[in-house]
């Protein structure tokens, strides 16, 4: 009862520095669903065609990859600490290039920059939190609740997307933007002023120190020390499987992230019918996603993953088997988002940081984050014409197949995280 006691405070004592990493994730997907949620908006506004529309939802999935996989470069030349304080200046400086945008060109540039800041704080954001943390179990309980953050993001953009979607030309995208930017520079501000953060950073490097002084650590970590040393055989094993999960996942998450609007559109939904749908389902998603914050942490975050994976694809599977008017396919993505937030993106965050050493998770999660982007980009290139009426049952059960392969790719991690006795 005594240690549950020590936890439960140890938790609140960092919940203000887990709240500003979240608040990181509110804009990662705020410029993505925001920008999926207004892209139709700024088609018409800015006259685009739908190849520039393809263009900048690839280019912006691309520029969070970038950012991702920069992530320990980054770290290692301007330091951790002053990397999680700035990115969200850089983000507020994409977001206001988009505010100002009268062109394809400008917009296309300013969904590059917010991208890459996007990309970056959140590898950075999460490798902070497991710096500042005193234990392991306070660091999963932090970083999960990260993904609260994150589905908040998703709710805002739809909700102020929905807010505007009777607005003339392209103004309702430019406020939705200017509401990210002013977010991003309060971010900014917050992380950097703070006294509390700089405490909580200096005694996170005092114990890190520590630690390396305590086991006789002379040597320099690295990511190929670590996943080509010795012990190659458990970080590879470990390594492999969630970047496939991660993967297999991320490009089902992704496509519905950046298209689901475009595809109740293409169901002959109205912008204000389809942004409000995403405002209603994501609602109701949140309370998933916070479910498995408050078992990240517990003997319950595997049965979570079971649960989670199984309703994917059952909401996947679905659209292969019935009908793809309007009403399936808002069922099957209210189905979908639910499983994603209790075995997707959290669970993802979590593995990454228990199973490598703190030197190296940016990197390591940088990489896979980045790589699994890539794969998103190249794919948002040819969604658009994945996801019309004609085509989309061959689309989902294309989906649907790879859920089972991220499912069985997952199991063996859970499976490994035993072996090793990592995360018990």
């Amino acid at each position: 009862m005594n240690n549950q006691s020590e936890s439960a405070n140890l938790v609140k004592k960092y919940q203000p520095l887990a709240l500003a990493a979240g608040f990181g994730s509110i804009l990662g997907s705020g410029i993505i669903v925001g920008m999926s949620a207004t892209i139709t908006v700024w088609q018409i506004g800015l006259h685009l065609s739908n190849g520039q529309v393809g263009v900048i939802s690839g280019a912006l999935t691309f520029a969070i990859a970038i950012g991702s996989l920069l992530a320990g470069w980054v770290t290692k030349t301007f330091g951790l600490t002053r990397s999680f304080n700035w990115m969200n200046f850089i983000y507020a400086i994409g977001a206001l290039i988009c505010v100002c945008a009268q062109n394809y060109p400008t917009l296309l540039i300013g969904a590059i920059v917010t991208g890459m800041a996007s990309g970056l704080d959140l590898p950075i954001s999460l490798t902070m939190l497991s710096h500042d943390a005193p234990d392991d179990e306070t660091a999963s309980k932090l970083v999960a609740s990260t993904q609260i953050f994150w589905q908040v993001g998703v709710f805002a953009s739809y909700g102020a997307a929905f807010i505007v979607s009777k607005m003339a030309g392209a103004s309702g995208a430019r406020v939705v933007f200017a509401c990210l930017a002013i977010f991003a520079l309060f971010i900014w501000a917050w992380r950097t002023f703070s006294s509390k953060f700089k405490a909580f950073h200096e005694e996170g490097e005092k114990r890190r120190i520590a630690k390396e002084s305590k086991y006789g650590q002379t040597t320099k970590v690295s990511v190929k020390s670590v996943l080509f040393g010795k012990h190659k055989k458990m970080y590879l094993q470990m390594f492999a499987c969630i970047i496939v999960f991660y993967c297999c996942w991320n490009i089902l998450a992704n496509t519905f992230g950046q298209f689901q609007t475009f595809m109740l559109v293409q169901a002959h939904a109205s912008q204000t019918f389809a942004t409000g749908a995403g405002l209603v389902l994501n609602f109701i998603s949140l309370f998933a996603a916070m479910a498995f914050a408050k078992a990240a942490g517990s003997s319950y975050r595997n049965k979570f993953f079971v649960v989670g994976m199984i309703i994917q694809f059952l909401g996947m599977f679905s659209l292969v088997v019935l009908s793809h008017d309007l009403w399936p396919i808002v069922i099957a993505i209210g189905i979908t988002s639910i499983g994603s937030n209790i075995a997707g993106e959290a669970i993802y965050k979590v593995w990454t940081q228990e199973a490598f050493p703190v030197e190296v998770r940016s990197s390591i999660q940088g990489f896979i984050g980045g790589f699994s982007r890539f794969l998103c980009g190249v794919f948002a290139f040819v969604t658009p014409a994945l996801a019309v009426q004609s085509v989309i049952k061959k689309t989902m059960l294309g989906f649907s197949i790879m859920i089972l392969v991220a499912f069985a790719f997952g199991i063996a991690m859970t499976r490994l995280e035993k072996k090793y006795h990592i995360g018990q």
